[in-house]
């Protein structure tokens, strides 16, 4: 039976990285070594952090004024190490709190200084992103978690603000062309679309730096980590160079504009198969329908066991929604085929 990966996280990845991947655990680039073996401080791997930084560049069409960082820890540890490295007692954190993880960010900020949520969508079970933001005088930076893989939300354009942006970009980074140098610090998990779980990427404009007054342990110092070029320890060697095979990926198979493409093929697919299936409903707002994960629920929610054993049985893994909001959860990251996407709306058809 072909399966079906709709895993949230850790995620599917293109078959071909997976090829490559398990060959290099055997003989990295026929150095008669296993990348699960060779020094993170040799030419073999420092060759490898710095490919990945460059294509993320070409990626993003950033400069120099940008630097790009493999760190560990995930997006749970930017929530806490983005306020200790800008956020200091005479400024304010203003946050996008539309669900679970930008609710962790506000709690995290907390600990280091002043926190105004300036976007709550909790009226409406944050089922919408409310884009009316009204940032307070002394304002540091504005946080927002551009898509809400919890609840299925996604921000199609970004705030334009006269202050630091940041974004937490863990489950839609790379799926689209975007302004990226709207930016001014940008953080994802690479577990989604940029390879296995393990390793965070962070890119941030150098100059954003160097502005608190705190004392930042040298592991947590994003300075440091620049100067050390990622190498401040030893970084996750292994998911390192997974990100960078993925990133490969999506450039020959056409960069981003490919996988806008590829991304809104499927999830109009999926949304029309919900909109024209009265068994199935879709309470997020239509504008802001995250395309990487489609969150719905069944109209008799007697049934929802039912459907779920159905789709375990035609191998269709991973889409029980999360614990805290319920019902179906399909993602839809890069490297999930149309045809995946195809069977399970055939099946959504057939069961209602």
């Amino acid at each position: 039976m072909q399966l079906h990966n709709f895993n949230s996280g850790p995620a599917i990845l293109p078959k071909e990285v997976l090829d490559e991947a398990a060959a290099a655990i055997h003989n990295f680039n026929n150095t008669g070594l296993s990348i699960l073996e060779i020094g993170h401080r040799t030419t073999h791997f420092v060759a490898v952090v710095e490919e990945a930084k460059t294509i993320v560049k070409r990626l993003m069409d950033i400069g120099d004024d940008y630097d790009v960082l493999f760190l560990q820890g995930g997006a749970t540890m930017q929530f806490m190490q983005v306020p200790m490295n800008l956020l200091d007692e005479n400024g304010m954190a203003a946050i996008c709190d539309n669900g679970v993880w930008g609710n962790k960010a506000v709690k995290e900020a907390k600990i280091f200084g002043p926190v105004t949520v300036v976007s709550d969508s909790s009226d409406k079970k944050h089922t919408y992103l409310n884009k009316e933001l009204n940032l307070p005088a002394g304002t540091s930076y504005l946080h927002i978690t551009t898509n809400n893989t919890v609840e299925g939300t996604q921000w199609h354009s970004y705030p334009q603000v006269n202050v630091p942006l940041i974004g937490d970009m863990s489950s839609d980074i790379f799926c689209r062309p975007a302004n990226f140098k709207q930016f001014d610090l940008i953080y994802a998990g690479a577990q989604k679309n940029m390879g296995a779980a393990g390793v965070t990427m962070v890119v941030l404009k150098k100059s954003l730096l160097g502005k608190v007054n705190r004392k930042i342990p040298a592991i947590l110092d994003y300075q440091k980590h620049i100067e050390a070029g990622s190498l401040l320890n030893t970084p996750p060697v292994f998911a390192i160079y997974v990100s960078l095979l993925t990133l490969r990926w999506i450039e020959k198979e056409g960069g981003l504009l490919e996988m806008q493409k590829r991304n809104e093929q499927k999830a109009n697919l999926l949304y029309q198969t919900i909109d024209e299936h009265p068994a199935f409903y879709c309470p997020i707002e239509k504008a802001d329908r995250s395309i990487m994960n489609a969150v719905f629920f069944l109209t008799d929610p007697n049934k929802e066991e039912s459907f779920l054993a159905v789709c375990k049985a035609q191998g269709m893994i991973g889409v029980k929604g999360y614990r805290t909001v319920g019902g179906i959860r399909v993602s839809m990251y890069n490297a999930l085929p149309l045809s995946s996407v195809q069977a399970f709306c055939d099946l959504m058809k057939n069961f209602s």
